[in-house]
């Protein structure tokens, strides 16, 4: 299954990790007149994220101080975002993406997207858990009040982890299924959207990967062909999000870091969020396709682009020079 990738990380856990000397350490860095930034990236730059959470206890237990407090009255702008990132549990973090995808005027549908589209049912779980506990509010009522259509059914049908649990797969049944979405778009006149995102919120990536095999012996073109030419709007963008995680999650990835740093200004949330949030999971596949994709290291885009500073530096010491 092309799925099944080795997931290779940029950020392992520290060896000889001493919490206490990385607190005092940390401690002695935001003491007196300004900062020193250098010791900060230094340390919660190579710390696994479970690291990082004994550092924030130590450092209360042994120093009587809050260090996400301590770190946001010293630090600011973008550089102050990636580090406060980096000392959220993951999950809580992503929570508090999502809320602040939904919360206000309007709603950022690509970032619900980029974090719910390559999520598996017990990834879904916590986050599903963590949103509620967070915000007193169930994420699903939350999503539903922000978004609508088939949209909102196929982001419902995901957080409620209707997908099949990974490694279910059936042969005969992927045959019907691109059957069903052949009749459901190129088949007929009009498409049945509905067909879409049942099959593709439903079905385990393993099963899907022989769905999209059968559907283009079946039409003679790619699943990828068939959405763009039967779906638009944010159901067509989800929906091949979940395409290009069945593919290959590094592939998605790459492609949504080279459009964040693309043209005129940088999406910087969506930069930090999948550097972070990434760097413990496959960012060195993510920088291998990046550099395949666009003949250019990741490393060197950020360097060249609108970062500066320790936010730059911070971002660089996350995705490695290898």
């Amino acid at each position: 299954m092309s799925w099944y990738y080795t997931p290779k990380p940029t950020v392992l856990p520290a060896e000889d990790f001493d919490a206490s000397a990385d607190a005092n350490a940390l401690r002695g860095a935001m003491k007196g007149f300004g900062s020193d930034e250098q010791a900060i990236i230094d340390i919660l730059c190579a710390r696994s994220n479970a690291q990082r959470q004994q550092i924030l206890e130590t450092y209360t237990s042994e120093l009587g101080r809050d260090l996400i407090d301590d770190l946001k009255s010293e630090l600011g702008g973008k550089f102050e975002d990636v580090i406060v990132a980096l000392m959220m549990p993951a999950e809580k973090y992503l929570c508090k993406q999502l809320h602040k995808a939904m919360e206000g005027m309007g709603t950022n549908e690509d970032t619900l997207i980029e974090i719910l589209a390559p999520q598996t049912n017990e990834e879904i779980k916590k986050i599903v858990d963590c949103y509620e506990e967070m915000y007193d509010r169930p994420l699903a009522e939350h999503l539903c009040s922000e978004t609508d259509g088939s949209f909102r059914r196929l982001l419902t049908m995901i957080i409620v982890g209707a997908r099949d649990p990974q490694g279910t797969v059936d042969n005969d049944l992927a045959v019907e299924q691109a059957n069903q979405l052949y009749n459901a778009g190129e088949g007929k006149f009009g498409t049945d959207e509905e067909v879409f995102y049942k099959i593709l919120a439903h079905a385990s990536f393993d099963q899907l990967e022989i769905v999209f095999e059968e559907y283009k012996k079946l039409s003679g073109r790619t699943i990828e062909q068939a959405l763009k030419e039967e779906l638009s709007g944010e159901l067509y963008d989800a929906l091949s999000a979940i395409v290009e995680c069945v593919q290959m999650a590094p592939h998605f990835f790459a492609k949504r870091l080279h459009k964040a740093m693309a043209g005129a200004g940088t999406d910087d949330a969506s930069l930090i969020r999948i550097v972070v949030c990434r760097s413990e999971i496959d960012l060195q596949n993510v920088k291998d396709e990046y550099e395949q994709m666009y003949n250019k290291t990741l490393i060197s885009a950020v360097r060249e682009g609108e970062c500066s500073g320790d936010y730059k530096r911070a971002l660089c010491a996350l995705i490695g020079e290898a």
